[in-house]
């Protein structure tokens, strides 16, 4: 049914290349709508970054139909019924409506179709499946509009059947619910995620950080943790947290709140898992994190704890040892643990404070240069090698004992 709701008046439905879109597959009785985000999110009064959409064309008749009319297409994902049509350097993936014909919880099989009720009864949450015609007005053939508006995150049909056709829809429920749900999750959904929870083991890992990653960059995930949790879901995905918890998520938001903090998926992260070098460096490999996120937990991981009344000098020598990343990551949870206990410990003002100055200073800290070089220590006789290295790092460490203050030439009147 199309209902009274409609985009016709936001500006990306205005979008001139959208426009060209519906000129071009709106005819001889072929149909085009947008579908799933950019409909969910201006309905949700939130931003709409990318504009996919669906039509009853085969994908070779869309390629060849945008081609006729000099708009670059792009088999993005032709066998899974995907083509990307580039207008003006942005793309927009146009995919026929399709249903399921066989699945093994992982991958699916596909049939193209014309049929918007079964394409609309295939996809995963009520909020990711409403249209928007030519017009803008809403086409809501699963009951989204109403999840919408109480921001319920609702498989379609039966849940197990949903999850039974892609396992990882169990992740991606919470995900949708950090990101767009309120209140509770819907009780048929939690009760199926957690029955069916075993099978994420089946998952490639690139999926599950994907998703992980994804949940933890929402403005709060903690309540979409606690109840992956209640779900036994988080204990699958990420044993690390299960004995370290995931309570210290609240005092992170609140502060990230309060000081204009950026959410920051990996600082969160490591509000729930024990910093310990290894089991950080485990995680990484069976979780396959990229390099620079694997780095740099293993190097909080590796950093000490900074006490709130250690001296600015001691935390100079501290940033210049470890790095600037990994303590400033260390005080974050630091000052988020002391804002944390401000209403039943007295001292923990205090400590934020002292955390709040480290964190200022470690935010504006430049890393000095050791003034001494190689070719210094050659004009004195010494020959490249070991030795060289060796009375290297003895110079580096008289220097930094001396919160940088000796120079060149103090230093290289050291006896060697």
């Amino acid at each position: 049914m199309i209902t009274a709701a409609s985009v016709a008046g936001e500006g990306w439905f205005q979008d001139p290349a959208l426009g060209r879109i519906f000129a071009l597959l709106n005819q001889e009785g072929g149909e085009v709508r947008v579908v799933g985000g950019a409909v969910r999110n201006a309905l949700m009064d939130l931003p709409v970054t990318d504009t996919d959409l669906a039509t009853t064309w085969a994908p070779a008749e869309v390629m060849a139909r945008a081609e006729a009319e000099g708009i670059r297409a792009v088999p993005t994902g032709f066998d899974h019924g995907t083509v990307t049509l580039v207008i003006d350097g942005r793309g927009f993936e146009v995919t026929t409506l399709r249903h399921d014909a066989e699945t093994d919880g992982r991958r699916a099989k596909v049939v193209f179709g014309s049929d918007w009720q079964l394409d609309a009864a295939r996809r995963d949450f009520t909020i990711n499946a409403l249209y928007a015609d030519a017009s803008g007005a809403i086409i809501d053939l699963v009951g989204g509009l109403e999840d919408i508006a109480s921001r319920t995150v609702r498989f379609i049909g039966e849940p197990d059947d949903r999850i039974a056709e892609d396992h990882l829809r169990i992740l991606r429920y919470f995900r949708f619910f950090a990101h767009y749900g309120a209140g509770r999750p819907d009780a048929a959904a939690l009760k199926a995620c957690a029955r069916a929870r075993d099978n994420l083991v089946k998952l490639s890992s690139e999926r599950v950080w994907k998703e992980l990653k994804t949940l933890l960059k929402a403005r709060d995930p903690g309540r979409a943790l606690l109840w992956m949790r209640q779900a036994g879901v988080l204990s699958l995905v990420l044993p690390e947290s299960e004995k370290w918890g995931i309570d210290s998520i609240g005092g992170l938001i609140a502060t990230e709140t309060a000081l204009g903090w950026d959410p920051d998926p990996l600082l969160r992260l490591m509000a729930i898992v024990p910093p310990d070098t290894e089991r950080m460096r485990e995680m990484s490999a069976r979780l396959k994190l990229s390099r620079a996120d694997a780095d740099r937990l293993a190097q909080w991981a590796a950093a000490p704890v900074v006490a709130p009344t250690l001296a600015i000098t001691a935390l100079d020598r501290l940033l210049y040892r470890h790095g600037p990343g990994p303590i400033l990551d260390r005080v974050r949870l630091s000052l988020v643990s002391a804002r944390a206990r401000t209403d039943t410990d007295t001292t923990a003002l205090t400590d934020a404070a002292g955390h709040s100055r480290h964190l200022a200073r470690a935010q504006g800290w430049e890393r000095p240069v050791f003034p001494v070089s190689g070719s210094d220590l050659m004009a004195q006789g010494v020959k490249p090698g070991p030795a060289m290295g060796a009375r290297l790092s003895a110079l580096e460490e008289r220097w930094i004992d001396s919160n940088f203050t000796l120079d060149k030439d103090t230093l290289l009147g050291e006896p060697g």
